[in-house]
């Protein structure tokens, strides 16, 4: 079953437009939430990576100032 809240203002009468629109609106509601989160994921892994480079590239520098 769909989870519709309180402010939807689409009244399922049993219209089936109406069904198809809130489903739709579920459907869409999810495809955000997901690219939300994989975008989230990814700028956490890439924040790693970048930490990692830079302590590479800083480490012959902070040889030669030994």
């Amino acid at each position: 079953m769909i989870e519709v809240d309180q402010s939807t203002a689409l009244g399922l009468s049993g219209d089936p437009n109406s069904m198809m629109e809130c489903v739709k609106l579920y459907f869409k509601d999810q495809w955000v939430k997901d690219i939300y989160e994989n975008l989230k994921n990814g700028y956490s892994e890439m924040s790693q990576i970048n930490l990692t480079l830079a302590e590479i590239g800083l480490e012959p520098d902070m040889t030669d100032l030994h």
